[in-house]
This record gives structure tokens, C-alpha cells and sequence, in this order.
């Protein structure tokens, strides 16, 4: 029996040493049209497993809302056919998935080992630790590197404290991103913005009024997986059984743990962990937000794909503490970044403009410490290339961004001119 178990985690370690090809998968939009379909499209979406020939990218939430489905070449006729038969709309919007992913990035054209951060492709881990640590020696006044703790897998999760005046206490303002691997488009506009407001002189106003806390890999095991093996993995890299790793690490924040929009299923996408804060990632920066908290005026995260700007909570639709105020600046932000590059975004609650989903880092900072900003970006587009978003959207994505956060920042310190009334506070706009 020990043999038997021993050759199956050795077919197990090859197996997962492949890259993963995604050759003729294709990604298509369905919308459903009545109670039936809609349904049945929820079941579908809670049966799969990391094993599943077939993976929402968009999941089914409420009628006429597109939900998103990859699906692997030989489930593709059943697919259409359950299409048909239940009076779904399907359009096919990547006929190659593995295509679109060698098309996604220059470095993958041209076979290029190491590139810079310049925002004409995609990072690995490695180069981003590398460009922050760079940046704390070429700013060493200003960026501190901080390494709270490390991942399952021993890798450190790498920040930077960014503070013009560090002598000075001010508001705190959070910045994270890639805790969901695959989204590779949220480190590279989170660094993008950390950049600007370390060079930039015109948007020094934004820089110097608080001090910055950027994370721009949350899940650094998950993420360097989704550049070395799998690039559409999702989770952290924790092993829960023979076959099945990770949890999701925006499921497993101890604020409405379990409370819808989760899986108790180890396999799952949405698994929440066999407890709130299991993972040891979430666990180290659990710690670190908490004891960087007391000051915190903003949450920024941000995610992956459809366009909207979303506001705490995903347990329920009900409009809780500043809802209103958060919705007004939202409006406004968005039409800035609309006139950028005419992206169109939508605003509302996690549960009311998408659906339910417990668990999450922003909804345990909102309700953990009552932050009067807080936001989860999910960035471009809607659709059209999903996760692989190509290389060449990133400038553009990170210049509309960056526009909208000016604004959020700016409408707030309009509102509230005092802030935190911390005593040696920097002058404001």
C-alpha cells in the first residue's frame, strides 16, 4: 500500500511539472435568458474543481448578466448542445486559449529570459522583488522594503513602506494586489502607480499626504505557479490532499468566513480553507495590516477582469456604514477614467453588482477597522481576452487607473479636510 501511495504522488510531482497547455480550449460568453438556465449554470459553476475540463472565469450570477466559461476541446459540443437546449446565448470569444496566452506577452514571442518593469510586459516573481529592492536603493530616504513573513512554500511576500516624510505622521494608505494568481494585470498596475507617485512631481500632492504600504503579490507561491506551470491557477499552493492544492486567498479572511460565495470542497476555486486565516500568506499580512491599521485611511485591491469598482460587502446587498458617500465618489471616478481612454466601468457592493463572496481581504479591513476607503479594482476587460489581458493594455489600464485613484483621493479630501486630525498631518490639497 505505502508503494501504491508512493507511485502516485510520483506520477503526481511529474504530472505537475509539465507546463499546463490550454491548447483549443475555448472561452466563451453565455448569458441566460430564464430561472432554468440560470440555475442549472450555477450548478455546473459549484461542481468544478481544479480538475474540471471546463472553469468559469465569470461566474453566473443573476439573468442577462454574461457569465464566462473556458471549456476544454472534448466537452465542447455537450457544452453548446446544454447551450441550445436550455436557451443560453453563447458567443465564442477566444477559439484558443493557448494561443492567446503565447500572444498575451512579447517575452513569450521573442523567448526572452529577463525583462525590466517598464510596463511593456508582464513581471515574474523575482523581477518584481528585484525592482522594488532596486528602488529602495535609488529612493533609500523614502522606500523601505518590508518582508513581514513568508508563504507556504517559503517564499518571502515582499512590500514596500513608501513615506516622503517619514518623520511625519499621516494617514496610511494600502495597496495590494496579485492575491489571486492569474490576474496578472493588478501587480503590474499597482507598481505602475507606486512609480508614478515616486517620480511624478505634478501628483506629489497624492504622494505626500499619506504614508504608502504596497504588496504587489500577495500570494507569491500561486503566483510564481501561474508563471512556471499553470498559467489560469488561481490559489495559494497549500497541499490539503493527495490531489489537490490551495485555497483561495481572498475566501479566507476571518470577516463573514463560510457566509456564501465559498467551498468547503479543497478541489474547489473558491475553497475557504479549512479555516479563516489557514493560509500561511493570509496569516503573515493578516498581522502586518493589523499593525499598520490605526491610521489607515484607504484599502485599495485590485483584481481581475470586468470593469467595475466594487464596495464592501460580499455577504449581503444591504448598504452598509459609508456606502453612500463611497458610491458617490466612485461615480465620479469613474467617469474620470472613462475620459482617459473611454473604458467604461460599473460601481456598486460586491454582492449587488456581481454576487456573494464571503471571505475577502477588503471586507475584513472595512469591517475589522472600519476604513473609510475601501475598494477592489477589477481591471480590463470584460471579457474580450479575460485573464489574458495582452501586454500591450497594461500602460493604458494603469494610466486610467491611476486617474480614478487621484480622484477617489481627492473627493475625499474634499469631504474631509481634517482626515484623521493626526496632529503633524502634511498640509492638504
Amino acid at each position: 500500500m505505502k508503494l501504491f501511495f508512493a507511485l502516485l504522488l510520483a506520477i503526481a510531482g511529474s504530472a505537475l511539472a509539465e507546463k499546463v497547455s490550454y491548447k483549443n480550449y475555448k472561452v466563451y460568453k453565455i448569458t441566460p435568458k430564464n430561472d432554468q438556465a440560470l440555475q442549472a449554470l450555477r450548478n455546473l459553476d459549484e461542481a468544478v474543481t481544479e480538475f474540471s475540463r471546463f472553469q468559469f472565469w465569470e461566474s453566473p450570477s443573476k439573468l442577462g448578466r454574461n457569465a464566462t466559461l473556458m471549456v476544454a476541446p472534448e466537452m465542447q459540443e455537450s457544452m453548446e448542445n446544454m447551450f441550445e437546449d436550455l436557451d443560453i446565448h453563447s458567443q465564442v470569444m477566444i477559439e484558443n486559449v493557448q494561443d492567446a496566452i503565447n500572444r498575451e506577452s512579447p517575452r513569450n514571442a521573442r523567448n526572452i529570459a529577463r525583462i525590466p518593469v517598464d510596463w511593456t510586459d508582464y513581471n515574474t516573481l523575482d523581477e518584481i522583488n528585484e525592482w522594488l529592492e532596486s528602488l529602495a536603493v535609488e529612493f533609500p530616504d523614502v522606500i523601505t522594503i518590508l518582508k513581514p513573513g513568508k508563504s507556504h512554500l517559503g517564499r518571502d511576500i515582499v512590500g514596500v513602506k513608501f513615506d516622503l516624510t517619514p518623520n511625519v505622521e499621516k494617514e496610511v494608505v494600502f495597496m495590494e494586489s496579485n492575491i489571486h494568481a492569474r490576474e496578472w494585470i493588478t501587480s503590474a498596475v499597482n507598481n505602475y502607480i507606486l512609480n508614478d507617485l515616486l517620480r511624478n512631481e505634478t501628483n506629489r500632492w497624492l504622494a505626500a499626504n499619506y504614508t504608502w504600504y504596497f504588496f504587489p503579490v500577495m500570494n507569491p507561491d500561486g503566483f510564481a505557479y501561474s508563471h512556471e506551470v499553470n498559467r489560469m491557477w488561481r490559489k495559494t499552493r497549500t497541499r490539503y490532499n493527495i490531489f489537490c492544492y490551495g485555497a483561495d486567498p481572498n475566501r479566507n479572511w476571518a470577516y463573514q468566513w463560510m457566509n456564501g460565495g465559498s467551498s468547503q470542497n479543497p478541489c474547489s476555486e473558491i475553497y475557504a480553507g479549512p479555516r479563516a486565516f489557514s493560509e500561511p500568506s493570509v496569516d503573515v499580512m493578516k498581522d502586518f495590516i493589523a499593525s499598520v491599521a490605526e491610521n489607515m485611511v484607504a484599502y485599495i485591491d485590485f483584481h481581475s477582469f470586468s470593469q467595475m469598482l466594487l464596495l464592501p460587502f460580499g455577504h449581503t446587498t444591504d448598504p452598509l456604514m459609508n456606502y453612500d458617500e463611497m458610491m458617490e465618489i466612485a461615480e465620479v471616478a469613474l467617469e474620470e477614467l472613462r475620459q482617459v481612454h473611454g473604458t467604461e466601468y460599473v460601481w456598486g457592493n460586491i454582492a449587488e453588482t456581481i454576487y456573494i463572496a464571503s471571505g475577502s481581504s477588503m471586507d475584513w479591513v472595512k469591517g475589522e477597522f472600519e476604513v473609510p476607503i475601501a475598494y477592489t479594482y477589477e481591471l480590463r476587460d470584460r471579457g474580450l481576452h479575460g485573464f489574458i489581458l495582452p501586454a500591450d493594455q497594461i500602460l493604458p489600464t494603469a494610466e486610467e487607473t491611476l486617474v480614478s485613484l487621484l480622484s477617489i483621493f481627492r473627493q475625499y479630501r474634499e469631504r474631509h479636510p481634517d482626515g484623521l486630525k493626526l496632529k503633524n498631518k502634511v498640509s492638504g490639497v
